[in-house]
């Protein structure tokens, strides 16, 4: 896994193998990115399920101002801190929890998010019920701001009133959706 563009274009990034993670594979990240480029640089980043903190640090290195990366999992969590402290990365703030729970952190200390990336676990809920927790909260993110979520269903069908589709793209069994605030 490597870093596709940017600043820090070619470098390797470790966490391939964490245990209970996928990360997003670089085609599909390359192509994430070419649909998002005009919004990243000097943007607010918000990884939620950060995973190796691939997705972050990409934006990172393409001129993104901060990078907040969440995760549950403390494997992940000291990937993702090597892999900055590799990178000497000064920009990124580093969070191990619950998604939720970090999600009401940021709403309490009323930080807006320009980017947020969702790549939960498949088989679960957490992509709902963060959607729902920033619809809910709509000044998480930015009047022009981007949630990019990538998963295995189409999220067509679920309904948030201040969240419209801006693109979908289907790779293979993978779904990525950007939505919009309405």
């Amino acid at each position: 896994m490597k870093i596709i563009s940017g600043k820090y274009k070619g470098k390797i990034l470790k966490g391939f193998n964490i245990n209970g993670t996928r990360p997003t594979m670089d085609r599909i990240k390359e192509s994430v990115f070419a649909m998002i480029q005009d919004y990243v640089k000097d943007s607010i980043v918000l990884d939620l399920y950060s995973g190796s903190g691939n997705l972050a640090i990409e934006a990172l290195s393409n001129g993104a101002k901060k990078a907040y990366l969440v995760d549950k999992n403390k494997d992940a969590i000291n990937i993702i801190k090597n892999n900055i402290k590799e990178l000497n990365i000064n920009a990124a703030i580093i969070m191990q929890g619950d998604s939720i729970y970090a999600l009401d952190n940021y709403i309490n200390d009323n930080i807006t998010f320009n980017i947020i990336f969702l790549d939960p676990p498949y088989d679960t809920n957490l992509l709902d019920k963060s959607l729902c927790k920033i619809n809910d909260n709509i000044n998480l993110l930015s009047n022009n701001g981007l949630i990019i979520c990538e998963t295995t269903m189409d999220i067509n069908y679920l309904k948030y009133n201040n969240l419209i589709i801006y693109k979908t793209r289907k790779y293979g069994e993978k779904i990525v959706t950007i939505l919009k605030r309405k």
